[in-house]
């Protein structure tokens, strides 16, 4: 990595907290300056403008997420077990990957209305999210782990809204308790479509 690619990796790492705090309205240049310790030359030499850094943030914000679900999911091999694993990545939502909360959520409701570009990549994360579900669902099925009759595609987005709603009002509530019945409800609907239980 280049010195300038360095940098600029940096500026989006301390950037990452701020933007996801604060939101997209509320982060300032001077306040990624303040923390990166750059000047406004050296800053806007890296990123245009705040729009450009924003979603150089969201990428990095998804990365993080996608990391830590590849690492809790990637060496784990039955369907059914998949499942489990990636309800347990959530299981507490005081304490995510980006501090802040979820990015997915956070830029995603900002950007509704403000930023398509933001609102456009954030729905494809949603939607690669919700397919990644659907495709365990669907080898779970093909394997005869699951209910052939499944409603796949159905549930993954069900369980997708379920567990980012959970997440929410944690975040709110100011503590996990409520996730772990909402996780709970979600191993019962899945355990339910067990061939063999």
């Amino acid at each position: 990595m280049s010195k300038g690619e360095d940098t600029k990796q940096r500026i989006i790492e301390y950037a990452t907290p701020i933007f996801n705090k604060k939101g997209i309205f509320g982060t300032s240049m001077s306040d990624i300056m303040e923390v990166a310790k750059l000047s406004k030359g050296s800053l806007y030499v890296h990123f245009e403008d705040k729009d450009s850094l924003a979603f150089a943030v969201l990428e990095h914000s998804l990365a993080l997420q996608n990391k830590k679900l590849s690492v809790s999911m990637d060496h784990i091999d039955g369907p059914y077990e998949k499942l489990l694993a990636y309800l347990q990545v959530y299981r507490d939502p005081m304490n995510p990957t980006v501090p802040g909360g979820c990015p997915m959520m956070n830029f995603g409701m900002e950007a509704d209305d403000n930023f398509p570009l933001v609102k456009d990549r954030v729905n494809k994360a949603i939607e690669a999210r919700q397919l990644f579900l659907e495709s365990i669902i669907k080898t779970g099925i093909e394997n005869g782990i699951f209910n052939p009759d499944w409603n796949y595609r159905e549930f993954a987005t069900l369980m997708f809204a379920t567990v980012q709603g959970g997440i929410m009002i944690c975040r709110i509530d100011g503590s996990n308790a409520k996730m772990k019945g909402i996780l709970h409800q979600l191993k019962s609907l899945i355990q339910a479509q067990l061939i063999n239980q």
